[in-house]
């Protein structure tokens, strides 16, 4: 049980520590907001991980089929979420509420953590690959529903990979606090625009890909 624990947390940093745009955004949100608001973000991604372990372990087959049969609508969705978000951040500017939270990191509103949380969720609830991935990662740890029949176990390797995506979320965000006040009012503006330009593009791929899957089915 310990060893299936330990796994899970593993697993949690695997599908996690890829830098796509979720981490992108967690890097500008720290810089903007500080540590908390790139680490509740962080955060609200991770409840993805926690949702899609449940489906890995309990086989939710009809999760996993409904995906699959609309892979190509949850692409084009996912992608237009994501393109949405590189615009909005690439055309925002942080100036004014960077100067208003450079001195206070540690103090957000429950309202504005709210809101970071479910940017990051919606953000990797719209990728499909998130569920291929944590059940890649399980087949590759040797954990299936199969193996793993005692509820307690389930719901302890549930909480690891949760607990391994908060770790890596706690880690990124702490590290780039660190640098947050070396950043002039224009390199953030440039950061802004270098973020939304690669969210853009992360997004308009996924489009593209879902839009070859639909002509080669």
């Amino acid at each position: 049980m310990l060893i299936g624990f330990i796994k899970a947390i593993i697993i949690g940093l695997m599908v996690t520590i890829p830098l796509g745009p979720v981490g992108v955004m967690c890097i500008q949100k720290t810089i903007n907001k500080g540590r908390w608001a790139g680490f509740t973000f962080g955060i609200g991604s991770s409840f993805t991980d926690f949702l899609y372990s449940i489906v890995a372990l309990f086989s939710l087959s009809f999760v996993s089929e409904f995906l699959n049969a609309h892979r190509i609508w949850v692409m084009f969705i996912g992608g237009v979420i994501i393109t949405f978000f590189g615009v909005h951040l690439a055309f925002s500017n942080p100036v004014k509420q960077f100067r208003q939270q450079r001195n206070k990191p540690l103090k957000l509103p429950v309202r504005d953590r709210f809101k970071d949380a479910l940017q990051g969720f919606a953000m990797t609830i719209s990728n499909p690959g998130a569920l291929v991935m944590i059940l890649g990662a399980f087949a590759f740890a040797g954990i299936s529903p199969e193996t793993a029949t005692n509820p307690l176990a389930i719901a302890l390797m549930v909480l690891g990979v949760w607990l391994g995506a908060a770790l890596w979320w706690y880690g990124l965000s702490s590290i780039v606090n660190l640098f947050r006040k070396h950043f002039t009012l224009r390199g953030l503006l440039i950061l802004n625009r270098i973020s939304g330009i690669i969210i853009f593009f992360l997004g308009l791929g996924t489009i593209v890909l879902g839009f070859r899957e639909l002509f080669t089915v």
